[in-house]
């Protein structure tokens, strides 16, 4: 563990309801669950429905944003967040589906994850790719994040000037280059 604390946003998603529990609940209660794990919770965006992304895969999802400070590395970080995504009935098995909990390391202060050479080859990989190919170790910031209305609406609500420290635009900025169409489909709960 580093004996600096770190900036990080967390994005939040579940379209699977756990145990007669609503996905928005779980959410909160993932929220708590993180706390609980020396992660300071700073803020928590509004909640969002937003369209299943890809589209069909499954139910609407409930998505949210946190922003963090941590004393963890990103790596450890991430165990966190994938021990909690398991307590809370996540199963990996779909790259891109339905899920009880989904959550992801969007961004971590301004570093760039594991060099920036292979996040600008994830930056840049296809769709058709990113279908087929997994990750084998953390990539910062996400390299999605830009096109996701779903992550940078919830996004804005706890860190709109957050600027990503590849492509130096804001989250705000990020936001404005989406279609209008993409945003609006963000509704807040």
């Amino acid at each position: 563990m580093s004996n600096f604390s770190s900036e990080a946003v967390i994005a939040l998603g579940a379209n699977l309801s756990l145990r007669g529990v609503e996905p928005e609940v779980t959410l909160q209660n993932a929220i708590d669950a993180i706390s609980r794990q020396g992660v300071v919770i700073r803020a928590v965006s509004r909640f969002f429905e937003t369209p299943c992304f890809p589209a069909g895969a499954g139910p609407d999802y409930i998505n949210a944003a946190a922003l963090i400070d941590t004393h963890k590395s990103p790596a450890e970080l991430l165990q966190v967040l994938h021990a909690v995504e398991h307590e809370f009935g996540r199963e990996r098995v779909q790259r891109w589906g339905m899920r009880t909990l989904d959550l992801d390391l969007v961004g971590f202060g301004d570093q760039v994850l594991p060099d920036l050479t292979e996040f600008n080859r994830w930056l840049v990989l296809s769709p058709e790719a990113q279908r087929q190919e997994v990750p084998g170790q953390l990539i910062l910031p996400h390299p999605r994040l830009q096109d996701r209305a779903f992550v940078l609406v919830p996004m804005a609500d706890v860190a709109p000037d957050w600027r990503h420290p590849v492509l130096g635009r804001t989250v705000t900025e990020m936001l404005s280059d989406l279609s209008a169409e993409d945003i609006a489909a963000v509704t807040p709960m």
